[in-house]
């Protein structure tokens, strides 16, 4: 070690009590996973087409032959 690099910190201190290794490992886990993860949130998911408010209103039909399938989504 260097002059120039100061020893790191500890992450977690027993301040009373003597816990075992069982113990202490569960303590750690479960500090690990509050305190840990990406930074950015991941993408929300596209929404679905059958929330979309303009499918409410009927669409134009197709008089025709196989025109049901035309007036019928997708779009």
């Amino acid at each position: 070690m260097s002059e120039d690099e100061a020893p790191a910190r500890p992450l977690l201190r027993i301040v009373r009590g003597e816990p075992d290794a069982a113990e202490l490992a569960a303590l750690t886990v479960v500090l690990a996973a509050a305190g840990g993860g990406d930074d950015e949130a991941p993408e929300p998911p596209p929404p679905s087409t059958w929330s979309r408010r303009v499918d409410l209103v009927r669409g134009p039909v197709h008089p025709a032959p196989g025109g049901w399938r035309a007036s019928a989504r997708p779009r």
